[in-house]
């Protein structure tokens, strides 16, 4: 029984999908060739300046430390460890009714000595300490 594309249930949806890629690229062009178009060429001392008020700038900025970013992965990462851990603890009962209890126990151990080993080699790089990281 030979079907064409046009009978499919979801042909239809398909082809909305496609006009909506097709318009939002058009849409997203079409602005960036008007605003080139109509945007004022003249470039006032005022526009390039820092701030459009206020004090003139003495020094630099001071740049966000690393630290920072990599203290929001390691919490991100361990963060992540629980959201394995809650559903493998409820069904973990479950597990060891069918007999995989032991299998499912060990995996978990070894996910978990993975977290300590990788937890353990931040500590020794110092990337807890708020000091520089080797």
């Amino acid at each position: 029984m030979s079907h064409s594309t046009f009978e499919h249930p979801y042909f239809g949806v398909f082809i909305l999908f496609v006009l909506t890629c097709v318009a939002f690229t058009l849409t997203l062009r079409l602005q960036r060739i008007l605003s080139r178009k109509l945007a004022k060429k003249d470039r006032e001392k005022l526009k390039l300046s820092t701030y459009e008020c206020g004090p003139t700038p003495t020094r630099q900025p001071n740049k966000i430390s690393t630290h920072f970013f990599i203290l929001a992965l390691l919490f991100v990462l361990f963060d992540i460890e629980v959201i394995f851990m809650i559903p493998w603890a409820i069904d973990f009962k479950l597990f060891t009714y069918i007999g995989l209890g032991n299998f499912v126990f060990f995996e978990m151990l070894s996910f978990i000595a993975l977290l300590v080993i990788g937890f353990i080699y931040a500590w020794k790089k110092g990337a807890l300490s708020w000091q520089n990281i080797k």
